[in-house]
């Protein structure tokens, strides 16, 4: 294998390979934009989930954490006159997130609905214990 030096006489020849269409990487929107707002002593949560069912959706509350799963599977196929596979893609997905909401709040306590791909969940706001920071020993 050849080893050239970065840029070894005005030409890099891993960069003019990479900029080749094939390796560019496809643009997608991050997943699970959420907003939170308090108000009126509870905290309003809208999380952006776009092509998702609500069947798809998950919320639970352990141990004082609110776990998000959204799950996606699709195939499509396209198929020319003659019933030939012409063209398929598969998806499978999933993603999740986890928001400490308190030892406080229950199951009960917890609003949910899902509209025009947003999810919205309302919860009473308590009073929550203090996450204890990360402490730095010293090395000397």
């Amino acid at each position: 294998m050849l080893l050239m030096p970065r840029d070894r006489f005005g030409f890099n020849l891993f960069d003019d390979m990479f900029n080749d269409p094939f390796f560019k990487k496809a643009e997608s929107p991050a997943l699970m934009k959420t907003d939170i707002q308090e108000k009126d002593g509870k905290y309003i949560l809208d999380m952006d989930l776009p092509g998702f069912g609500k069947e798809n959706i998950k919320a639970d509350l352990e141990n004082g954490y609110l776990t998000i799963t959204a799950s996606r599977d699709e195939s499509k196929e396209e198929k020319d006159e003659k019933g030939n596979l012409v063209h398929q893609e598969r998806y499978t997905g999933q993603c999740s997130r986890s928001f400490y909401v308190g030892d406080n709040v229950k199951e009960e306590d917890i609003k949910a609905g899902y509209k025009d791909g947003i999810l919205h969940l309302e919860f009473p706001k308590n009073e929550t214990k203090q996450v204890e920071q990360k402490k730095y020993i010293a090395i000397e």
